[in-house]
């Protein structure tokens, strides 16, 4: 949604769409919800379209600038506000990300803020405070320090792995939205061309300007494509050709490995615990015309039966690989939340390699920043599996993006690292095993 669209918000025929943004605000940083499901809950999709998309961006907003915005609250706030102050705080912040980032008419930003104030009960004491601090923000420079945007535990632990100004640069990529990339079945110039986007080197298309809903696009409806991120397409080509070969894909949802197999030729089975999730799979294969074999079941209980040529693992983690696309994740994520994680990968990692026929590939990977999801996983199932191996990667097998490749061999992308119109992709990381 351009900016032009965004200052039409200004009146008081936006004041429905405020209060969603206001409720689904308070969904994820009081209930720790995901942006998606706060979104259901607060029925916009009884909004038009152009509504729908500006509650959309200013959430978003506020999610990604949320430090920075407080920050420059602050500075016009003498003293905190108390506990029972109701959702003043979210007022503030939705009302800072428009003036600072979003651009709109000052007088009637400020106008529907204290409108949304006087419908709380608890906020609607602080309608005239809410109404000063928002007018001194008028004509007042944003920040520019998304260092402040990152929740302080995650910071510290970027800057313990990849050093502070890496840190920063993938906080400053944070602040962008994700761009779309799909993944055609063939054809990949082909498709760059008719999408007005451009050819990855890594076999991805990145479509230049999005444009409508995404079904409405050219090859949609005959499955010619489906939506991936670059990173994400990588893992699946870490196995090489698997024409004829028998594939496992555990924790499949929400798909796109699993039609990548398909389309490249492997007789795919596919798990996942989710009921909801597998039968978007479903669909999303009949679309591609593709086919696999699903199975509903925890990854754990899978009966031990034929070994596989292959196995693929793309664990559940923390996700902190995908802030772009979901700017509420560093606020319903915990180190708490990481540790109880990497318990299951670990398990899910060791029952993984009991399908692997000696001679077979496994790959695991996780779109996830830290490490503990990442290299000490892979590490720490290494000490207590002779029977694999690293299979380290070379740069020609991701495109011939030699960034991607870690000094042990594995794959390690970030946010960072820009590919294709200068943006950058999701953090994933993989790592290629062996059982001899």
């Amino acid at each position: 949604m351009g900016l032009g669209a965004l200052k039409t918000q200004g009146g008081k025929a936006g004041l429905p769409a405020r209060r969603a943004a206001l409720a689904i605000l308070a969904d994820i940083l009081g209930e720790a919800r995901p942006f998606d499901d706060a979104l259901m809950r607060a029925h916009t999709n009884d909004f038009e379209p152009r509504d729908r998309a500006f509650v959309t961006a200013l959430v978003q907003t506020s999610l990604r600038r949320k430090g920075e915005c407080e920050a420059v609250l602050d500075r016009f706030m003498s003293k905190r506000l108390p506990r029972k102050s109701g959702k003043t705080s979210l007022i503030l912040l939705l009302s800072a990300a428009q003036l600072l980032y979003l651009g709109g008419p000052p007088h009637a930003v400020i106008d529907l803020a204290v409108t949304l104030a006087r419908e709380d009960r608890e906020s609607r004491h602080f309608s005239a405070l809410i109404n000063a601090v928002l007018r001194k923000l008028v004509g007042v420079e944003a920040l520019d320090k998304p260092h402040l945007d990152v929740p302080q535990w995650l910071w510290r632990r970027w800057v313990k792995t990849y050093g502070k100004k890496t840190a920063h640069d993938i906080a400053r990529a944070h602040l962008k939205m994700a761009p779309l990339d799909i993944t055609p079945k063939t054809d990949v110039e082909g498709w760059a061309l008719r999408l007005g986007g451009i050819a990855l080197p890594t076999g991805s298309v990145r479509v230049a300007e999005r444009q409508g809903v995404i079904e409405a696009l050219a090859g949609f409806d005959e499955g010619a494509w489906w939506v991936q991120d670059a990173a994400a397409a990588l893992p699946v080509k870490l196995l090489g050709d698997v024409t004829g070969k028998t594939v496992l894909d555990i924790c499949a949802a929400p798909g796109g490995k699993t039609a990548q197999l398909a389309a490249a030729g492997g007789c795919v089975t596919a798990i996942d615990q989710s009921v909801a999730r597998m039968g978007r799979v479903q669909e999303n294969l009949d679309r591609l015309q593709l086919k696999a074999e699903l199975c509903v079941t925890n990854a754990l209980d899978f009966p031990l039966g034929p070994l596989f040529d292959a196995v693929l693992l793309d664990a559940p983690c923390s996700a902190t690989g995908t802030i772009r696309r979901h700017p509420e994740l560093p606020y319903i994520k915990s180190e708490i939340q990481i540790a109880e994680l990497t318990d299951l990968q670990a398990r899910l990692l060791a029952y993984a390699a009991r399908f692997v026929k000696p001679g077979g590939s496994l790959v695991y990977c996780t779109c996830s920043l830290e490490p503990e999801e990442g290299e000490q996983q892979v590490e720490s199932f290494l000490a207590g599996h002779a029977d694999f191996a690293r299979q380290t990667l070379s740069p020609d097998e991701v495109g011939g993006a030699a960034q991607f490749i870690t000094e042990g061999g594995d794959l390690r992308t970030l946010p960072s690292m820009n590919i294709g119109l200068d943006q950058g992709l999701d953090g994933f990381y993989a790592a290629r095993l062996r059982r001899q």
